[in-house]
């Protein structure tokens, strides 16, 4: 079985970054071939610094493999080392309409009140398209907010083959059962990103112990003490209580029992600490990556080299099959 899953260059990855993607990727690449991208061409399609896509690239390579991508077993490298990314895309624009990326919903989020929208922003659907159909991903593990790019994405795969022959395996999109959705601990209507909403509500892998023991002191709950799992009535201590399932590997009815009576405030102390206990080997072993930035390129590249032999069959198939003449 083949997997494939990309992560964008940007901004320090959160807690809710590692819920709906890095332990999923951990334990994915079990399963069989795993290969892992860090999607710096996606990173240029909102406003960026240059410096800051160079270091940000960096350090997404360093927190996959600090996560526990190991890359004896599994390929990782970046999106533009190996131009069939880009060329699939093009190809693949194609085959996809423009009503179709449309209705993209991460589009209008992203593109709403801003003065200037980039193209790449409307097209990006397609070269993720193009990620993951180059590598015949059987499974792509990601976050919820994927969902809809991913069934464009099977989509996209079945009106190529019916158009020009039997050419990508469809893949289809392994969510993860709790914390597909972490929710900033400030506004709890709100997806926990770096780029939007209160940043005291946002646990980076990062932070130092004491900044995500005082985030989680200090995250909105009710006027209520009862540890209830209900999203619509409760959704602050219901996030918390999502993200204790993520660390934990419990329930949320089984949560709900061990804090019975017990109030909110030991409930969120604890959540804090079981975060930094988790993020504890992940902070040292990323640290150490980080400092032998050499050594972290080697294994990038070492990557592209074999994700460009294993993209390879698949461009030339597509490009055979819609009739392009190569010399």
């Amino acid at each position: 079985m083949r997997i494939f899953s990309g992560i964008r260059a940007s901004g320090d990855k959160t807690l809710g970054n590692y819920s709906g993607g890095y332990r999923q990727y951990a334990a994915t690449q079990e399963q069989g071939d795993a290969v892992f991208c860090i999607v710096d061409l996606h990173s240029i399609t909102t406003a960026y610094e240059p410096e800051g896509l160079h270091e940000a690239t960096l350090a997404g390579a360093a927190m996959l493999f600090a996560t526990g991508i190991d890359p004896e077993r599994s390929i990782v490298f970046c999106q533009s080392h190996v131009q069939a990314h880009a060329e699939a895309a093009w190809l693949l624009s194609s085959v996809t309409s423009f009503g179709e990326l449309r209705r993209m919903t991460q589009f209008k989020d992203k593109s709403a009140d801003q003065e200037f929208v980039s193209a790449g922003l409307f097209t990006y659907p397609v070269l993720m398209a193009g990620d993951i159909l180059l590598y015949q991903t059987d499974i792509v593990p990601v976050g919820d907010d994927q969902r809809q790019h991913v069934e464009l994405t099977r989509d996209i795969a079945e009106r190529f083959n019916g158009r020009y022959g039997d050419t990508f395996t469809v893949p289809k999109g392994v969510y993860p059962d709790e914390g597909a959705r972490i929710k900033n601990l400030q506004e709890p209507e709100r997806l926990m990103s770096t780029s939007a909403g209160n940043p005291q509500g946002v646990i980076r892998i990062v932070d130092e112990p004491d900044v995500i023991r005082k985030k989680f002191k200090t995250a909105v709950t009710d006027s209520e003490r009862e540890v209830r799992h209900d999203p619509d009535a409760k959704p602050g201590i219901s996030n918390l209580i999502e993200i204790m399932s993520v660390v934990a590997g419990e329930s949320p009815a089984a949560i709900e029992a061990r804090y019975d009576n017990s109030g909110y405030g030991q409930f969120k102390e604890d959540v804090g600490e079981a975060v930094v206990t988790l993020f504890a080997p992940i902070q040292e072993r990323y640290r150490e990556l980080r400092a032998d930035e050499e050594g972290l390129r080697r294994l990038l590249g070492t990557g592209a080299e074999k994700a460009r032999a294993a993209s390879a069959p698949t461009l030339e198939i597509m490009v055979e099959r819609m009739g392009f003449v190569r010399p």
